[in-house]
């Protein structure tokens, strides 16, 4: 029964994953309703086992459809991946209530931001050119591949609000984009945890085949729907996100001041 509730949480990750990101906001908390008995980092490897996948297929999709900046993505690639292994050693060391505090708010802050700049992201408009974006895009891969080696919810929505903000991509670049970087940081938050033998391999694969159907759905509905889609759906992703980390972050302080 266990095995059943995760592949199909995996699915709808997948599948919202691929569209803008977020999947984590329903996979992590139904891996962790189906074991609650296991360690909270075998939950997070088996959950980057069969993640990674997903991105990955979604990110080779869009890359085929999509006209991408390569040369601004390479070097920003490299800075998510060793952003990620930065984060997930500063993981080790630090604790993280500090961020799940503060992320409620700043994801409410993007929310309100981009619901008030109604055109935001509507139309590719890139605003850099040559080492000017590089260096933007590197900034970007390296700051967010660090956060997501740290602490993760959200990174995928992070990537497509940065690359639509800063960048002037609109939504589906964007989010085409974000996902050759979030399959950066998923690798390279794997790899951490196969070595320390945090991943259970046989739920993982089984998640992995259904994330990848998920995240098929889900790209081939983002790519035949275009930009406004993907700006409605990562509209309610950071809802549903805030709702989330909002909850938790309640729960942190009320045990801080008990």
């Amino acid at each position: 029964m266990e095995l059943i509730l995760v592949v199909a949480a995996s699915l709808a990750a997948g599948f919202i994953d691929a569209i803008v990101g977020g999947g984590g906001l329903v996979l992590v908390p139904a891996l962790f309703s189906a074991y609650p008995q296991a360690l909270p980092a075998t939950l997070f490897g088996t959950n980057k086992g069969a993640a990674v996948w997903g991105t990955a297929l979604a990110a080779w999709r869009y890359a085929r459809r999509v006209e991408l900046r390569w040369r601004s993505l390479l070097p920003a690639i490299a800075a998510a991946l060793v952003g990620s292994a930065l984060g997930a050693w500063g993981a080790t060391l630090m604790d993280a209530r500090v961020w799940r505090l503060a992320l409620p708010l700043i994801l409410l802050l993007l929310l309100v931001y981009t619901l008030a700049k109604k055109d935001l992201g509507r139309e590719h408009r890139p605003q850099h050119e040559g080492r000017s974006e590089i260096w933007r895009a590197a900034l970007i891969g390296g700051g967010i591949g660090l956060y997501d080696g740290f602490f993760g919810p959200g990174t995928g929505s992070f990537f497509v609000f940065l690359f639509v903000r800063v960048l002037g991509y609109d939504f589906l670049h964007a989010s085409a984009s974000a996902k050759l970087l979030n399959t950066a940081t998923n690798a390279s938050a794997l790899t951490l945890f196969a070595a320390t033998g945090h991943i259970w391999w046989g739920v993982a694969a089984c998640m992995a085949v259904a994330n990848m159907a998920g995240s098929w759905m889900g790209s081939h509905l983002a790519l035949a729907r275009g930009a406004g889609f993907v700006r409605g759906v990562f509209l309610v992703v950071v809802g549903g996100l805030i709702l989330k980390t909002g909850w938790d972050a309640a729960l942190i302080w009320n045990a801080i001041t008990a």
